[in-house]
């Protein structure tokens, strides 16, 4: 039986975007599950990006003010991809209509904000979603089996980062992304959270952290407002303005497992270019997998490989979803791939009325591991995480 789910984006820049092409694509790739989203409307403060949802990705209606979007009966799910600041304000009007809310990360500006965004949705026993895309990865989700499979053993190391050179360009325009009051925490939030989520989806809860941070680029040249984006650049003598939150991010972490770690994020760092990655070892095995290589995956498992050492396992339609998007091995997918299997799978939760996971509940964990990270900056010391659910 078909199920038509009304969706509304707030915020059309770029995030904005891709979750629509997203939702706009999950019929021609995965007809199998029925699930017909409706893109129903945008909201947005720029009256030319409304335009474009119109005419270029098929919305049937743009509202430059968010609560009209809200109000719409014909509206059952509120994708929020609008800068952080506004997304608790948002979120809580969403909650309070009884829609269904999918809010990109961090859900809230600081891990404060995500706890009362949190309480929102569990109150409002709406179905709620996360934008940690990168665990859709079909061979992410490959690596998570293997874990219950218990084929890596019992988890003792886990490395993890997210490099992106997004930031290093001393020219860089000083955008929403680069100021405490607009974005929150700089890589904390942007990069950090889903270095985070990562760790915890493969190896559960982090208990606790002693972390550092770093500001490397202090000033940046203002943009034009209504435009540019923080992979846009200005010039040696624009007017600049300071940066207000924090370039760098690392951690030393400890499992509930026991198992022990490391978190590293940077955003202007030279080399890299979007490496979100892991490696992981166990008593059985180690793996290891790279964003920037999102279709290979290093794996060493002694007691089933006949060589000894790492081999490299090519995605393909053995994995996951990879299938629905592109036949047979070794034929890659991409980013906005992810954000497809992402969509599809928070459109499944909100189709069968269950809740999803990643949600709040996870964004919450998240938030609480952050907090901690943010009480060492202070402290110097070991903190531990402590769950900010209100209840």
């Amino acid at each position: 039986m078909t199920k038509t789910i009304g969706i509304g984006v707030v915020g059309f820049g770029w995030m904005g975007q891709a979750h629509s092409r997203a939702y706009r694509d999950i019929p021609v790739y995965f007809a199998e599950t029925a699930i017909r989203p409706r893109l129903v409307a945008v909201a947005d403060n720029v009256p030319d990006r409304l335009d474009l949802a119109r005419d270029n990705f098929g919305f049937e209606a743009g509202h430059l003010d968010w609560r009209e979007l809200i109000a719409r009966d014909d509206v059952d799910v509120v994708d929020v991809t609008a800068p952080n600041a506004l997304h608790r304000e948002i979120v809580e009007a969403a909650a309070a209509a009884g829609k269904h809310i999918a809010c990109e990360k961090p859900v809230g500006i600081d891990p404060e904000a995500t706890a009362a965004i949190e309480l929102a949705g569990r109150r409002a026993g709406v179905v709620t979603g996360c934008g940690y895309n990168y665990r859709w990865a079909p061979l992410v989700q490959h690596t998570r089996q293997l874990i219950a499979d218990g084929r890596l053993g019992d988890l003792t190391h886990y490395r993890g980062r997210f490099f992106s050179m997004y930031g290093r360009d001393r020219f860089g325009l000083l955008s929403w992304r680069f100021l405490q009051e607009e974005a929150g925490y700089g890589v904390l939030s942007d990069l950090m959270s889903h270095a985070i989520d990562m760790a915890q989806f493969l190896c559960g809860p982090i208990s606790r952290v002693v972390a550092v941070k770093e500001t490397f680029i202090k000033q940046r040249p203002l943009p034009t407002p209504g435009s540019g984006t923080h992979y846009e650049r200005g010039k040696p003598d624009d007017p600049t303005g300071a940066v207000t939150n924090e370039d760098y991010v690392g951690a030393l972490v400890e499992f509930e497992s026991g198992a022990r770690g490391t978190l590293e994020c940077d955003r202007s760092i030279v080399g890299p270019q979007s490496s979100m990655a892991f490696e992981l070892n166990g008593s059985k095995g180690a793996i290891g997998w790279d964003h920037e290589k999102l279709n290979q995956l290093r794996l060493y498992l002694p007691e089933e490989q006949p060589n000894d050492g790492f081999i490299e396992v090519l995605g393909g339609d053995a994995f996951p979803n990879h299938g629905n998007i592109v036949p047979g091995g070794g034929n890659s997918i991409g980013y906005e791939d992810m954000k497809l299997i992402e969509a599809l799978a928070f459109l499944k939760s909100v189709a069968a009325g269950q809740p999803h996971d990643p949600g709040f509940t996870q964004a919450l964990a998240n938030a609480s591991v952050a907090a901690a990270m943010v009480r060492s900056w202070s402290s110097g010391a070991w903190e531990d995480v402590v769950s900010l659910r209100i209840e």
